[in-house]
């Protein structure tokens, strides 16, 4: 019986990869940016039965499981400095995914990634001297001042906690950017990110219980807890790592910071969040940086 399992899911895995290969890269990094958002906007869509604590510690569990399924990588025999580095890997893993959806609970999900992608962009540009890396920061602060919750700003009218969870979870993204070159060191393939997920899921499962108590259980929350784990993780992390294997780095890093742009969408198209003509301006400038510090940050001078 477990070698059927096995078989199925070497078969799914086989069949979404050979699906991937014969679609174009930059339509892979595009689907996989829209996947991960729809997961978003789903998870945002069960708050109200599970709260952003009880979503979130489906959504790591589930895809703890589908990593574990898919890859089935060795857990054992790695060095105690490799296994404190996962640990620390799966508290900054729960931490961002945490942060996050407290943010989504309070502002609207485009914003929310906006902000968010401050870490990202900070470690694109960190440590540069290159006059060009200014302009990026430059356009990415003026986006992030027109999100600023004050009332000159007339239609943006935002939750400072909500606000103050996203920039958290820039911060934490950063971290994760950081240490996932310290994990791809240690750990081959998926393994040290399995180890990160399930440390994730133990850290995660008192606030799942505390925010979602026995709503945990209910067979149709679960349902959509899977399919969040899955537009959020298994699909996203398969076409990403086929898209790498034939797309420059440069320019996979450009169709990423889409990221804000396509949340706003989705955020629109989904859950009905409109933006007003100052946070659209945001999102377009930050993804502009984004754009940007990842399409010339390898270049020389400047």
């Amino acid at each position: 019986m477990k070698q059927t399992g096995r078989t199925f899911a070497e078969r799914g895995a086989g069949r979404l990869r050979g699906a991937a290969a014969a679609v174009p890269p930059t339509s892979l990094v595009i689907a996989a940016t829209g996947s991960v958002q729809l997961g978003a906007a789903i998870a945002k869509g069960l708050f109200d039965s599970l709260g952003p604590g009880g979503t979130v510690f489906l959504r790591i569990v589930f895809a703890a499981l589908l990593l574990l399924v898919l890859w089935r990588p060795r857990l054992q025999g790695y060095s105690r400095s490799g296994y404190l580095i996962a640990i620390l890997f799966g508290l900054v893993l729960a931490g961002m995914n945490l942060s996050i959806y407290l943010s989504f609970d309070r502002i609207p999900l485009g914003i929310a990634v906006t902000i968010e992608f401050i870490g990202p962009l900070g470690v694109a540009v960190a440590g540069s001297r290159r006059l060009l890396d200014l302009l990026w920061v430059a356009l990415a602060a003026a986006g992030i001042l027109l999100l600023a919750p004050l009332g000159i700003l007339g239609d943006v009218d935002l939750d400072p906690v909500g606000v103050a969870f996203a920039v958290l979870a820039g911060c934490l993204w950063a971290a994760y950017i950081l240490l996932s070159v310290r994990m791809g060191q240690v750990f081959p393939g998926g393994t040290g990110l399995v180890i990160a997920m399930c440390v994730g899921t133990i850290v995660l499962l008192p606030v799942g219980v505390a925010g979602a108590g026995p709503a945990l259980l209910d067979p149709k929350l679960l349902l959509a807890g899977f399919a969040i784990a899955v537009l959020s993780s298994a699909i996203p992390y398969s076409f990403e790592m086929a898209a790498l294997r034939r797309l420059p780095a440069r320019v996979f890093g450009v169709l990423m910071s889409l990221d804000p742009a396509v949340a706003a969408l989705v955020g629109f198209l989904v859950l009905g969040e409109q933006l007003g003509p100052r946070a659209l301006a945001a999102v377009a400038l930050v993804t502009l940086a984004a754009a940007g510090a990842s399409r010339f940050g390898g270049s020389r001078g400047g």
